[in-house]
């Protein structure tokens, strides 16, 4: 999926502009195939309009009052598909530090013993664009999400998985909460 991203802004003048009119390029990582994240913005802090472009945040995840929104590309994935190979030591690790590169702290919060299971200190609004996706809870349960659902998670654990036979796209936003 070609995706493009158009922010507008408040030049020097006052008069609203294009910033940016440009495509996003996906990213990916070996360690997890069939995603492709597009971080299309991200903000920090109080934000005042107008404020000045900037596409993302530090982080993956944000922190309390911190945002991100961006679009998820899932492969599919059949539900009996057998595991895919845990790749040697020295493979995981440089796995690893290519995701912390390019999606700071996103593997911080996936749990190793359950693969795609993750909790974080966010509120997400999410819709499903394309495709159909299942997500999943803690206790096993399951709920199918076809094209125009929408989610809205409260700092819940949760899995999202592809069953289907195309790439489903799952667009969000993440807003940061205060931490217990």
């Amino acid at each position: 999926m070609e995706i493009k991203r158009v922010v507008t802004a408040v030049d020097a003048d006052g008069k609203s502009v294009f910033a940016e009119d440009a495509p996003v390029k996906p990213v990916e990582s070996a360690m997890m195939p069939g995603l492709s994240f597009y971080e299309l913005w991200g903000t920090t802090g109080p934000i005042v309009p107008p404020t000045a472009p900037t596409p993302s945040g530090e982080t993956f995840f944000p922190g309390p009052g911190e945002t991100r929104f961006g679009l998820l590309t899932i492969a599919p994935t059949p539900r009996d598909a057998p595991p895919a190979p845990e790749p040697d030591e020295q493979a995981a690790a440089a796995g690893m530090q290519e995701i912390e590169r390019l999606l700071p702290g996103l593997a911080d919060h996936m749990e190793p013993d359950a693969p795609g299971m993750h909790t974080t200190k966010t509120i997400d609004y999410d819709i499903v664009v394309s495709g159909t996706l299942t997500l999943e809870l803690d206790d096993g349960a399951e709920v199918e999400l076809p094209a125009g659902s929408a989610i809205v998670q409260n700092g819940t654990r949760h899995a999202w998985h592809n069953y289907g036979t195309e790439p489903a796209v799952l667009a969000y936003v993440l807003i940061g909460a205060q931490p217990d």
